[in-house]
């Protein structure tokens, strides 16, 4: 059975730091790129960043500079550091994978974990 599971969430003030963390099971975790999600009420979800199976990363514009992907193939787990947290990066974070490896096509998603950063 697949699964992602979230960790690190929580509420935090603007300026503040939070290290958000996905722990997977049930896949075979080097071949997979890994990706962080996000979601507010009322909108798409957005990718904010992503990291292939070779160690490639991308990031959204609005978060570059400010976050870190990171992954950890033998603990099976994807890390995203989050900086200089702003009130716009509120909102449900999620965990993906994408078995093709290079973060095109997201089949397994976690369950999300909630980060708020109060002004």
């Amino acid at each position: 059975q697949v699964q992602l599971v979230e960790s690190g969430g929580g509420l935090v003030q603007a300026g503040g730091s939070l290290r958000l963390s996905c722990a997977a099971s049930g896949i075979f975790f080097p071949i997979n790129a890994m990706g962080w999600f996000r979601q507010v009420p009322g909108k798409q979800r957005e990718l904010v960043a992503s990291i292939t199976k070779d160690g490639s990363t991308n990031y959204a514009g609005s978060v570059r500079g400010r976050f870190t992907i990171s992954r950890d193939n033998g603990k099976k787990t994807v890390d995203l550091q989050m900086n200089n947290l702003k009130p716009e990066d509120t909102a449900a974070y999620y965990c993906a994978a994408d078995s093709g490896g290079l973060g095109r096509s997201w089949g397994r998603w976690g369950q999300g974990t909630q980060v708020t950063v109060s002004s």
